[in-house]
């Protein structure tokens, strides 16, 4: 196979957040790296996510908030691509767009932060704890009824202020977008998937372009992970399958298994984490959508579709 001449400049589209511009420029070294000569350009932008800061994401529309703007600059040709968190990229893409590559995962855990207490257990009842994701909220109160789980939103500094400022006693965000800002040093404990099962797609960076551009596709593949990007796929395919959105407490989290095979774990369960379903299989890496599809039957069958359904009905209008 022939090397893909590239462009002589690449138009990156990126929310302009510390970590999404942390991300952006990531893939943008790794491209120049790769095409020497090539030069990339960051187009920096605010999506209605980001101006949106006080109120959960399930109130007002979804992660989708996040990627619609990047999208709209790829569509109209203001940028090539377009550089997401995967947990943030809605589980159906718009037709016209792709990932076009998933690169390695950095870390997919969940990390505990809190100035005064090192791990979850030692929090004492009614400390509280702050959380953007319903994902996370679940599997707190289930586990520990005892603590106040109460939202929270913005930046990861903003969420860190709030923390220092002794709003909560402790709070929980993903442990790669930590590490990413040089922030590691914050984290106290990092929880594991049996604690907190990550949301698909968790620690993963993609990279969105349109879908006639196979030109970049092939530019872009050869930064495309491919035990990462089953791992993805098949957390995704389950959560697809479930109609999984930011409404439902939702999380799956695969691993490689013997090489060539996928164990995929996940869970969906009522706010409040009184219900909590969980599934497990294991299947071919080269069928990974499949089994994500498997998994999510096995939650089916279990009496998933109630939760979800009820989830449905809460959820406001979304354009």
């Amino acid at each position: 196979m022939s090397t893909p001449v590239p462009p002589s400049r690449l138009v990156i589209a990126t929310r302009e957040s510390p970590l999404a511009l942390w991300q952006a420029r990531h893939i943008a070294a790794r491209l120049e790296a790769l095409y020497p000569g090539l030069r990339t350009e960051l187009l920096g932008m605010t999506t209605q996510g980001d101006r949106i800061v006080e109120v959960t994401l399930n109130k007002i529309g979804g992660k989708g908030l996040f990627v619609k703007e990047l999208e709209n600059a790829l569509a109209d040709g203001r940028a090539d691509l377009a550089v997401h968190s995967m947990k943030d990229v809605p589980m159906r893409l718009p037709a016209g767009f792709a990932i076009a590559a998933i690169t390695e995962r950095d870390d997919p855990r969940d990390a505990f932060i809190s100035n005064d207490y090192p791990d979850l257990d030692s929090l004492p009842d009614g400390a509280i704890v702050g959380t953007s994701s319903l994902r996370r909220e679940a599997q707190l109160r289930a586990a520990y009824p005892h603590l106040e789980v109460r939202p929270l939103r913005g930046l990861v500094g903003t969420r860190l202020a709030k923390l220092d400022a002794g709003q909560y006693q402790a709070i929980v965000l993903a442990a790669a977008g930590l590490r990413r800002l040089g922030l590691a040093d914050r984290i106290r404990q990092y929880l594991s998937p049996a604690q907190s099962l990550p949301a698909p797609g968790q620690g993963a960076l993609g990279i969105e372009i349109r879908a006639d551009r196979s030109d970049l596709a092939a530019l872009l593949a050869p930064l495309n992970h491919a035990e990462s990007a089953d791992r993805v796929i098949a957390e995704r395919a389950m959560s697809l399958r479930l109609d999984g959105s930011c409404e439902t407490p939702l999380g799956a989290y695969a691993e490689v298994v013997d090489k060539d095979f996928l164990r995929l774990r996940g869970f969906v369960a009522s706010r409040d984490g009184s219900r909590m379903l969980v599934a497990e299989a294991n299947g071919s890496r080269a069928a990974a959508a499949g089994l994500g599809r498997q998994v999510a039957e096995l939650l089916l069958t279990e009496g998933a579709r109630p939760l979800l359904q009820q989830h449905e009905q809460q959820a406001p209008p979304t354009e």
